[in-house]
């Protein structure tokens, strides 16, 4: 079954969706979604830099991503406005990457691939990454899901239930790095942002508990991927622009129906 390429392609889209779905809730709730597009950026210099030491792409880009969260995670306590340190360190990692891959010479790299993914290159050792990724961060989440909950309704209320919320967003912040890294195969550096918030946001209209959000996020995510890799497919478009292309188009459904219910009530 793993012999066939579209078999390998929807599988990984739908770890992806599995790992981003939950993640993706708290990054609405926080309103970090900016942080998502700084911690993806970020990967790309984690690209070229295990390509110049030939090691792996996902510890590259694992490492780069974990140094990118420590290090907005520390500046933001020391009185940085959240907005300017994210837009400052999303579109610097992003330059430095690139420019870092203009130095590597001797290598072909299919920049394109890691900018908007090559999901259906994935093959059976990128499966295991990126479930082994998958199961990870649900686990890790799962087993801090209430105090991240109370950490992200209010700070104050999680210091008086006897944990600090401070670790508890960093401990959101090396999931979110480890979603880039298993995801930078799939949907691309550019592309993972997206993946994060379109589903959680569609979802928003649907849940009526955090943890149906995060169920309807799994849901629509894997809808999209499996829907945007047929239309890919057919259509003969790029396929991870094409699941994002779908995630979009069913967060635009969902909230028209939303608009419509509210206007008859």
């Amino acid at each position: 079954m793993l012999d066939d390429f579209m078999m390998r392609a929807t599988l990984a889209g739908i770890g992806v969706a599995f790992a981003a779905a939950p993640l993706g809730c708290f990054v609405v709730w926080r309103r970090m979604a900016y942080f998502g597009d700084a911690t993806a950026h970020a990967a790309i210099l984690g690209v070229a830099l295990s390509l110049a030491f030939q090691m792996s792409i996902f510890a590259g880009a694992l490492v780069v991503a974990l140094l990118m969260a420590f290090a907005v995670t520390l500046l933001s306590q020391r009185g940085y406005a959240m907005d300017t340190l994210l837009g400052v360190m999303a579109h610097s990692s992003l330059a430095f990457g690139l420019v870092a891959v203009s130095f590597l010479s001797g290598i072909r790299i299919d920049l394109m691939a890691y900018l908007f993914g090559d999901i259906l290159a994935v093959s059976r050792s990128d499966l295991l990454v990126i479930w082994g990724g998958a199961a990870l961060v649900v686990a890790l989440v799962a087993w801090r899901w209430s105090q991240l909950l109370t950490g992200t309704l209010n700070e104050e209320l999680a210091y008086a239930s006897g944990f600090d919320p401070r670790r508890e967003q960093l401990i959101l912040t090396v999931s979110l790095a480890v979603t880039v890294a298993v995801a930078i195969k799939v949907v691309g550096v550019l592309l993972i942002a997206a993946m994060l918030i379109i589903p959680a946001a569609a979802a928003r209209s649907l849940a009526r508990s955090p943890e149906s959000m995060a169920v309807s996020a799994a849901a629509i995510g894997t809808v999209a991927t499996v829907v945007g890799l047929r239309a890919a497919y057919i259509l003969d478009t790029p396929a991870g622009p094409s699941i994002v292309c779908v995630a979009a188009i069913i967060f635009a459904g969902l909230s028209l129906f939303g608009l419509s219910a509210q206007r008859r009530t």
